[in-house]
């Protein structure tokens, strides 16, 4: 258990210091830019995308400060994701992570602001990536296309839940194991396994928050089993790599066994 928590608490001061290196300067002008766009990152969250993105690095054979840049860059990403999100016209959501969220502290006009603001630094900061920049930008830009298409979905809804699923939650999963993978210098092959593990992470990552929501589309004993598929599909994807691997499944089972 100590050198699985040392390995986490590794990963995350990469994670959390390369935040630190590129989000702008605390109050930096204009100060209601600078200020939001701190708040949003650094108010909280498990950096679980950052921490996949620098482990994928490892599993193909390279260092995780290979990826430290795509790290920060898909977290960035992220928080914009969750800035817009929260908005009135979104979902209106007047906290997030037991903090007024951005529009509620700063106002929704600097909100849709600062989530611009964090997509372009998400971009510039991926552009940093040591080796295979062009491919790593291109696998951020696949995942925000994504995501707004999968919100575009959620509020027609449709009701196609894998579709809404697959690229609201999951697509950010697989941006940040193909990047990390790509900066670590993995091949094709060991990209398009990284691939198919952070796919069904994904998606039982949702699935398991259906079941601590209360709210899962499926019935409980059904969306129980979607989790353990998919799962069992992700951890079975990281055999055949050629690095360590081993961080990335436990990060798989310690997200399907959340209680909150």
């Amino acid at each position: 258990m100590n050198g699985e928590q040392d390995t986490g608490a590794a990963l995350l001061d990469i994670a959390e210091r390369t935040l630190q290196e590129v989000l702008p300067a605390e109050g930096e002008r204009p100060s209601g830019l600078s200020d939001s766009v701190r708040y949003a990152v650094c108010a909280g969250g498990k950096r679980i995308r950052p921490l996949i993105c620098l482990a994928s690095a490892v599993a193909v054979g390279g260092r995780a400060e290979d990826a430290a840049y795509p790290a920060a860059a898909i977290e960035l990403l992220h928080n914009y994701t969750l800035v817009h999100d929260d908005l009135p016209s979104m979902d209106n959501d007047a906290t997030r992570r037991g903090k007024p969220s951005v529009w509620a502290k700063f106002g929704e006009a600097n909100a849709v602001l600062a989530g611009d603001a964090l997509q372009a630094l998400a971009f510039g900061t991926a552009a940093r990536a040591p080796r295979n920049a062009a491919g790593v930008v291109a696998a951020l830009g696949r995942a925000a296309y994504g995501v707004v298409a999968g919100q575009v979905e959620d509020i027609a809804a449709t009701g196609d839940t894998e579709f809404i699923y697959e690229h609201k939650t999951a697509d950010l999963f697989v941006a940040a194991a193909v990047m990390g993978g790509l900066a670590g210098g993995g091949s094709d092959s060991d990209v398009a396994r990284l691939r198919t593990f952070a796919l069904n992470l994904g998606l039982a990552f949702q699935y398991e928050d259906d079941l601590l929501d209360g709210d899962s589309p499926y019935g409980c004993e059904k969306t129980e089993a979607l989790v353990r598929e998919k799962t069992e599909a992700a951890v079975s994807a990281l055999q055949g790599l050629p690095g360590d691997a081993s961080f990335l499944g436990r990060i798989a089972e310690k997200l399907v066994s959340r209680r909150t």
